[in-house]
């Protein structure tokens, strides 16, 4: 709370308000006199506030803190509205006073008027004082005239003496302030004045500050508080002292008033001291020196009996001699103003004699300055008109409306029938799609016909009914219409369905326009007025003419034509066509809402009838084709069967190999031979595949549009099963007719083998499967697959080509491509990736998850082993164990980078796989590439400390993102600012070298490097492998194996 000295309040160590100590206070005359006071023994602790000279001060009681907050609240809720003291204020009364260094409200009382504008007024809760003016004193409600919360009190036992000096009193007063001001003193209470000051005994941390200022100098004490007498004559003789050693002949206050401020009565020198503490106009305390005290403590009580004549004379003689200085100042003062007067009255002079000159000279060009006025407005009039004429958007609109209402089309009559039939043949479709018995099939297939030829009626009808129409023209009219409408105005918002909208906005812009029309109409007829004025008055001065008029007549209406021309003008450019008022807005802005969805509706509609009018021409073009026939499955029928003999060849083969290297006659030359006829015959098997393949699409898409009928009418073709697997399933490719190198070291939980097909590396992963899991497994595949197919290459993920079985074992072989040596772990542990290769790597990571997570899958082992970097540049998110389950595949022990476990604590309390736990194990391996070899901790949720850990900002930000309860999303990481200029950053040197071709690997063998896999990117091809570190793509590590 500000006190009024503008300070805080700190109670105990708290600094109270702080005063204006600069400022001089009333001096004591000496103790107090008890008369009418009241002795006490009370005790109380208190905080100085203000100081008036060496033996008085102001304190709080330091419980009053409260009451001062709930003051100082109240004060400036009431005091800013009250009303300003009016008339002749009440000595009484408290008021609130608006302090002048702060601006704050406090409690005050009037001392004193000063004139009628300025009051003197006391802050009974502070103890100090000031001049305000009239309008910053104000009335208070009746609940906060409560006594003041700062008491006055007097050290006990100390007088000032008589003949201090100025500089010895304000020295005084700074010391009792340094022993005071702002600490908290216990309080004796000795007696009490009848005015209300307290004698008091003060003590500061045991220091008894009464004696402390009489030790310094700046007080003396006496023996006992004497009476009443004793102490008026202290007072008489310290007037008749009053002339001090520095010989100060001029009071410190100036009365400014036209009138004497207070009246002395002889006799009563009491109240001459109490006017004198309370004549300050600049809110200082007054104080009158004496010289040295002519009793000593053992006066008599009859002193005051001992006076003279003389001496009552004396004290006259010094009260009129004040009053004599004052009026001699007051006499310097009006002097003052008088000459001040006389500057002003002679700056006011030579002002008026400036103006009239100006306004000589402006008359004498008052002709031309108003001509030059007429011509600049009636320029900008000329303006106004042709901008009005050229870009008025009320004009605009109605032009809009016109568009919008007159050429507006209607929905073809054929199209609704052909929305009905076409629902009916995705119906009839649909059951034969379900249907499972051979009885109800074929009659399901002759109402579909039956159908279809109906919709292909419906399809003719719409399609001649749709030509007719401008469909192309209007379509591109509403686009222009539309775009030039959103230029001029961009409010958008629902449109009111009234009908009345248009109507109301064309009976406002009738009245408008006559508005309009009646103002121009008063410009013309005035422009035309002064014309002809113009016209009689060059006949006037025309010299060579007979035509006689009178001048004064023609000259006399000349300022009414002029001021007539000139308010139509003003007029008229005030009618401003482009500003509205809210109702005129209203109307604007309906009407375009209005105007903006019929556009957009038929634009709507346009868009509905060509979209079904394509539809409808498509389906007519294959329904010529297929109406009056039934596919066949021959073609794939016969590719089957080629199939099979190449596969009887290609076992013969491979039985003629394995005996001619058991036989006796075992040549070189021969097993060449038989192993060129095998990969002869191998690559003609895979190309025949590839054509069974593209005869499953083709046959795929007709059951999809056309025939759904298909698979149950020849489920000999398997056409349902590579439906259902996404084309993924094959049974004409066995894993017995590759040429496959096992690869044991990689091969401790499941099958593993290697082959080639086209000159591609492939990896085939064995799967055990019953009959309850095989649909399982085909069903994750063909999901995983479709999510892959929708992006290809861009998708982030590792492409599956076949889904095989194998006839001798319960087992099923998925065939990806063949990554050597690029599982991140492995990398990591050769040649680890630079800041710039990882963020390049996670962000093909978080597309992979990203895509996954759009088909609703969750991946559940994204770890070391399973993300894979090509040319370390792309990373590619691996597949996942088909065979289990997301929680299954997140509980695998592989779920770790060095220390740093990748299960997030979702899962650890027990709850289900979720794109979040993905998330989660992606923040784990970015935060493993950027540490490097650092050392962190771990926090009690098993999130690793990434504050403590040095690595750039942005990915430090990001990660924390990742590892929060709201993790971020695959979509959201890819647009962090870690990745949204990953592809400008230069790549090390060392990442995307290209591997010579033929280079000797450890092995022995030859490769060849730099072979295209679908990824687009170059790999080595047939590396060989240490058991432990290299891994085959998209292996599941769930069980910890290494691929």
């Amino acid at each position: 709370m500000r006190g009024a000295g503008g300070g805080r309040w700190r109670w105990k160590h708290v600094r109270p308000w702080r005063g204006p100590s600069a400022r001089a206070g009333t001096v004591a005359s000496g103790p107090a006199v008890m008369d009418g006071g009241t002795e006490s023994d009370e005790v109380e602790d208190v905080i100085g506030c203000y100081v008036e000279d060496a033996v008085t001060f102001w304190a709080q009681n330091v419980s009053t803190c409260n009451d001062l907050l709930k003051l100082s609240c109240a004060l400036a809720e009431a005091c800013p509205g009250a009303n300003a003291v009016f008339g002749k204020p009440d000595f009484s009364k408290i008021y609130g006073g608006c302090f002048s260094e702060d601006g704050c409200w406090y409690r005050c009382m009037v001392q004193q008027v000063i004139n009628n504008e300025k009051c003197q007024v006391l802050y009974i809760d502070y103890g100090n004082s000031e001049v305000l003016n009239r309008s910053d004193i104000v009335e208070i409600p009746t609940n906060l005239q409560c006594p003041g919360v700062a008491k006055k009190y007097r050290l006990w036992g100390l007088q000032i003496p008589t003949d201090q000096n100025l500089n010895m009193f304000d020295q005084g007063k700074k010391f009792l302030s340094s022993l005071v001001f702002e600490k908290e003193i216990k309080i004796h209470h000795k007696a009490k004045h009848k005015d209300g000051t307290i004698m008091a005994q003060a003590e500061y941390e045991k220091i008894d500050i009464g004696e402390e200022v009489a030790k310094a100098g700046f007080a003396e004490k006496y023996t006992s508080p004497g009476t009443t007498k004793d102490v008026e004559e202290r007072k008489v003789d310290a007037m008749q002292n009053q002339h001090w050693k520095t010989k100060v002949s001029v009071p410190l206050w100036v009365n400014k008033s036209d009138r004497m401020l207070y009246s002395i009565q002889r006799g009563r020198f009491d109240q001459v001291a109490a006017s004198a503490r309370s004549r300050n106009f600049t809110g200082n305390h007054m104080f009158v020196p004496k010289e040295k005290v002519l009793a000593s403590a053992s006066v008599p009580d009859t002193s005051l009996a001992q006076i003279g004549p003389d001496q009552k004379l004396s004290e006259d003689k010094e009260v009129l001699r004040m009053e004599n200085v004052n009026l001699l100042q007051r006499q310097k003062e009006l002097e003052l103003e008088v000459q001040q007067l006389k500057h002003e009255l002679q700056a006011e002079k030579e002002a008026s004699r400036k103006t009239a000159e100006s306004f000589e000279e402006t008359l004498g060009a008052y002709i031309g300055t108003k001509m030059r006025s007429l011509a600049a407005k009636l320029k900008a009039l000329k303006e106004v008109r042709h901008a009005n004429k050229s870009s008025c958007f009320e004009e605009q609109l109605s032009q809009a409306i016109k568009v919008a209402t007159e050429g507006c089309l209607t929905v073809p009559c054929s199209l609704e029938k052909l929305q009905k039939t076409w629902t009916e043949y995705d119906l009839a479709q649909e059951r034969i799609r379900l249907c499972r018995n051979v009885d109800e099939r074929d009659e399901l297939i002759t109402k579909r016909d039956e159908v279809q030829q109906d919709l292909c009626s419906s399809v003719e009808e719409l399609i001649l009914e749709v030509d007719q129409l401008p469909l192309s023209e209007r379509s591109r009219t509403l686009q222009e219409l539309s775009a030039s409408l959103e230029m001029v105005c961009d409010q958008g918002s629902e449109a009111d369905d009234a009908e009345e909208v248009f109507q109301q906005f064309f009976k406002w812009k009738s009245v408008k326009m006559e508005k309009l029309i009646c103002v121009r109409n008063d410009t013309d007829t005035a422009l035309q007025i002064l014309a002809d004025w113009f016209s009689v008055v060059l006949k006037c001065f025309d010299l060579t003419s007979e035509a006689s008029s009178v001048l004064e007549e023609v000259v006399g209406n000349a300022d009414e034509i002029l001021r007539k021309f000139e308010l139509a003008i003003c007029e008229e450019l005030d009618t401003d066509l482009n500003e509205h008022d809210e109702t005129k807005k209203g109307i604007i802005t309906s009407t375009y809402n209005k105007v903006i969805h019929k556009v957009r509706q038929e634009q709507s509609m346009i868009a509905i009838i060509q979209n079904r009018y394509l539809a409808g021409v498509e389906f007519k073009k294959q329904a010529e084709e297929w109406l009056n026939r039934r596919p066949n499955i021959n073609d794939l029928l016969a590719i089957k069967k080629t199939v099979k003999k190449l596969k009887a060849q290609l076992r013969w083969k491979l039985i003629e190999k394995k005996n001619f290297e058991e036989s006796d006659d075992y040549s070189e030359f021969e097993m060449t031979r038989i192993k060129d006829e095998i990969a002869d015959v191998r690559n003609r098997l895979v190309q025949e595949i590839s054509k069974e393949q593209e005869e499953y699409e083709k046959l795929t898409c007709l059951v999809q549009k056309w025939f759904p009928e298909l698979p149950l009418l020849y489920p000999e073709a398997g056409i349902l099963d590579y439906v259902n697997s996404s084309g993924l399933l094959t049974c004409s490719l066995e894993r017995d007719l590759l040429d496959v190198e096992p690869m044991k070291e990689l091969s401790t939980k499941r099958p593993l083998v290697c082959s080639e097909i086209q000159g591609q590396k492939v990896l085939l992963k064995g799967y055990s499967v019953d009959v309850s899991s095989e649909a399982k497994v085909i069903e994750r595949v063909a999901k995983y697959h479709r999510a892959w197919d929708q992006q290809k290459e861009k998708s982030g993920l590792l492409q599956l080509l076949f889904l095989l079985f194998c006839k001798s074992d319960p087992l099923v072989y998925l065939m990806v491509p063949y990554y050597p040596g690029a599982n991140l772990g492995a990398l990591q542990a050769d040649r680890p990736l630079t800041l710039e290769e990882a963020l390049k790597v996670m962000k093909g990571v978080a597309q992979g998850l990203q895509t996954l997570h759009g088909a609703n899958i969750v991946h559940g082992s994204v770890n070391g082993n399973n993300v894979f970097v090509v040319d370390r540049k792309q990373g590619i998110v691996g597949d996942f164990d088909f065979t289990k389950s997301e929680e299954q595949r997140a509980a695998a022990n592989t779920m770790a980078v060095s220390t740093l476990s990748l299960v997030s604590p979702e899962l650890k309390m027990g709850q289900p796989a979720s794109p979040a736990s993905d998330m989660y194990a992606y923040g784990c391996l970015l935060f493993w590439l950027c540490v490097q070899n650092q050392e962190f901790g771990i926090k009690e949720d098993g999130t690793p400390e990434v504050d403590v850990v040095i690595m750039d900002q942005k990915v430090k930000s990001l990660l924390q993102k990742l590892f929060c309860c709201n993790r971020l999303t695959a979509e959201q990481v890819l647009r962090d600012d870690c990745f949204l200029l990953v592809d400008a950053i230069p790549v090390s040197p060392q990442s995307g070298e290209e591997h010579e071709s033929g280079e000797e690997h450890e092995s022995g063998e030859e490769h060849e490097s730099g072979e295209e896999h679908e990824s687009g990117e170059e790999h080595e091809s047939g590396e060989e492998h240490e058991s432990g570190e290299e891994h085959e793509s998209g292996e599941e590590h769930e069980s910890g194996e290494d691929i």
